[in-house]
């Protein structure tokens, strides 16, 4: 599923129920071989059941059952790993289409999302919480269905073989599973009591490191140590907690399974009504057991899905929050971008704006620009001249007056139609993975390679890219070019697309004269023809800007 068919989602039950729906084959045939594994692996008792009966009644044993027998078997062991694949695919299914979900959500947030919020945290929504979800159905929900129907058709057998072992079952299983679940919770609980403390001796060995020459001037020498001790010792006594729960755990389910096939058979061996009720004979007792035997791992296994579950309801909350962030405007105007000359070509009127309440940066600024005219804004730092140009590209919304290009709002003009009016150079070029072209393009199918190549040339850096070891198509790195160059790189990224207006931020700031007069020259061929607004007095003189705006008032 693209990233297209994501766009209408804003939580996580509608995105889920789209791609399990996109998804209807996989979900279907995972039920299936569910279904199969389960009824399969019924059979081989059953089998067996039948061997023993024919031994012990002196009669001989068909090779067709004995190959059935271990036919079963291995049929059991390929219908049980194909269970398993395809919980995974479907897993990835899930991950691949909410991940996508996620990306074009992403997409569609407004800037002001960016700043109130951290980079890790947003990334730990693709990482970490789209990962719970995938545990969530692969090591909860589905499998969790397929244990439970292990249970309890094992269960249904076992009372068609004899109603007295049944109801016996039916008493044990209930009891059995609390004690697991008990189990898992301390065992659980014990674990991150150890990641607590490993955190703390991972925590302090640094901590120690970088304050070592207070700890030698004050003696703190003994303290430092005692405090590693201690935390060492609070991971080992954890550590020690854990192993003697899972230690304990397996002998009891040994046990309680001992001690039902005991009972099984000493009720099986009186007489009377007790014998009728739990009447077996040899063959059948030898199916229960091993039937009994198939209880207790799926019981198990359905505690661990129970705690996979319940972890991964905190992931799934703060999906569903991200899903439900309010988003910018997204308008299709067919005509943005599209007026006559008479229009100016950029237009601020009385545009006031602020990153916060009461923290406005921008206030009654009104200003015109003509097309193909040169323009440098000036102010002190902080007065809003770069928040001028994310008004430029759409990023945020004026809260009051209106932002016009062409005559159309600038947050209205739509994603595919901006680069081809408005080129950014920032104050640092931002590699992307992929090849020198790519970093030119920005994987933008309609521009095309002749362009590329043509911006490139203009701003000087065609023969520096076919002397790389495979021109144009080289993997992109820090080490193939100069600061110099990727500044260049950025205004070729920024003309390759023949935008009409260049917005250029301070992009020589951090350029030394030899490098910056290069880039400067590079600039003075790039804006022939365009409309330029840059934040800078050295660009002002080298694209023959004759005006100068000043923002938040005099210098």
């Amino acid at each position: 599923m693209g990233v297209a068919d994501m766009k209408h989602e804003k939580c996580l039950g509608t995105v889920l129920r789209r791609v399990i729906a996109a998804s209807t084959m996989t979900s279907i045939l995972t039920v299936l071989v569910i279904v199969l594994a389960v009824v399969t692996a019924l059979f081989p008792p059953l089998v067996l059941e039948r061997v023993v009966n024919n031994l012990t009644a002196g009669r001989g044993v068909a090779l067709s059952l004995a190959f059935s027998y271990l036919g079963l078997i291995a049929l059991s062991g390929l219908l049980e790993s194909g269970q398993n694949v395809m919980i995974t695919v479907f897993g990835q299914k899930v991950t691949h289409g909410l991940r996508s979900a996620l990306c074009a959500k992403l997409r569609r947030l407004p800037a002001a999302y960016f700043t109130s919020h951290e980079a890790g945290k947003i990334a730990s929504r693709f990482v970490n919480d789209v990962d719970t979800v995938d545990s969530l159905f692969t090591d909860g929900i589905v499998s969790m269905f397929a244990d439970g129907c292990k249970v309890v058709s094992i269960l249904i057998v076992i009372f068609y073989k004899s109603m007295g072992l049944g109801f016996l079952m039916l008493l044990v299983t209930p009891l059995l599973f609390a004690m697991t679940r008990l189990f898992q919770k301390r065992m659980l609980k014990a674990q991150l009591e150890n990641r607590v403390a490993v955190s703390k001796v991972n925590n302090h060995v640094p901590e120690t490191i970088r304050n070592i020459r207070m700890i030698h001037v004050l003696l703190r020498e003994k303290y430092m140590e005692q405090r590693y001790d201690d935390y060492i010792g609070e991971s080992y006594r954890a550590t020690d907690k854990s192993n003697l729960y899972d230690s304990i755990y397996s002998p009891i389910v040994i046990f309680v399974s001992s001690c039902v096939i005991a009972v099984m058979m000493v009720c099986a061996s009186m007489g009377g009504g007790i014998r009728e009720f739990f009447g077996i004979s040899v063959g059948t007792a030898v199916a229960v057991i091993a039937y009994v035997g198939q209880v207790f791992a799926p019981l198990e296994s359905l505690g661990m899905e129970i705690q996979n579950i319940q972890s991964a309801v905190a992931g799934v909350k703060r999906i569903d929050e991200f899903l439900a962030e309010p988003e910018r405007e997204m308008p299709d105007d067919s005509n943005a971008g599209k007026s006559s000359d008479a229009v100016p070509i950029v237009r601020f009127d009385h545009v006031r704006f602020g990153y916060g309440e009461d923290s406005d940066v921008l206030q009654n600024l009104s200003f015109t620009v003509s097309k193909g005219e040169a323009v440098t804004f000036v102010g002190r730092t902080g007065a809003g001249k770069s928040t001028v140009f994310r008004l430029l590209l759409g990023l945020y919304r004026p809260l009051e007056g209106r932002v016009l290009i062409k005559g159309s709002g600038a947050s209205g003009i739509p994603d595919e139609k901006k680069r081809r009016l408005i080129g950014y150079v920032e104050q640092s070029f931002h590699l992307v993975e992929g090849t020198v072209a790519e970093q030119i393009s920005l994987f933008d199918p309609a521009v095309a390679r002749k362009q590329v190549e043509n911006a490139a040339k203009l701003v000087g850096l065609h023969e520096s890219i076919l002397a790389l070891p495979d021109g144009y198509d080289t993997p992109a790195s820090e080490a193939a070019f100069s600061q110099g160059q990727f500044q260049l790189l950025s205004i070729a990224r920024a003309i390759a697309a023949s935008p009409e207006i260049l917005l250029l931020d301070e992009i020589t700031a951090n350029l030394d004269s030899d490098t910056e007069q290069r880039v400067l020259d590079a600039l003075e061929r790039a804006a022939e023809g365009r409309t330029v607004l840059s934040i800078s007095h050295r660009l002002q003189e080298h694209v023959n800007g004759q005006r100068i705006i000043r923002i938040g008032g005099q210098l």
